[in-house]
């Protein structure tokens, strides 16, 4: 279990270059428009290669090594069923990473300024009359 709570801010005067080196491996690897779809599908929940294709619109093989690459990164765990392997994103780290990404893009496609926080609560409540 993590020694810290999602969100809260990292010392990061404390940080070694070996952290910022990761930090960024991290951020080119969700560079990439087929990778970051790929990660969006897993928040959702566990996925074969095949599913997570058709999720994408790759062929199996490119979203294969995709997996692959996401994977070495620590970003995605797979778990195996008989000779299937199912993917899902690794932790809560790589959910929030993926959210505030596409969060802030949203932001910037909508041009949106005013960045209201919405307290957890009401963020659920508000989900679970949409039917989330």
């Amino acid at each position: 279990m993590d020694a810290h709570v999602v969100g809260e801010p990292t010392n990061i005067e404390g940080s070694g270059q070996e952290q910022f080196e990761l930090a960024v491996t991290t951020f080119k690897l969700l560079g990439d428009v087929t990778r970051l779809k790929i990660l969006w599908a897993l928040l959702h929940g566990e996925h074969s290669v095949n599913e997570l294709a058709t999720h994408v619109g790759a062929n199996p093989p490119a979203v294969s090594q995709q997996l692959a690459k996401l994977r070495a990164a620590g970003l995605v765990r797979a778990r195996r069923e008989g000779n299937r392997l199912f993917y899902a994103a690794k932790d809560a780290h790589v959910r929030q990473l993926v959210k505030q990404a596409l969060f802030h893009s949203d932001h910037e496609v909508g041009r949106i300024t005013n960045h209201k926080v919405v307290p957890k609560r009401v963020a659920r409540t508000a989900g679970r009359r949409r039917g989330a």
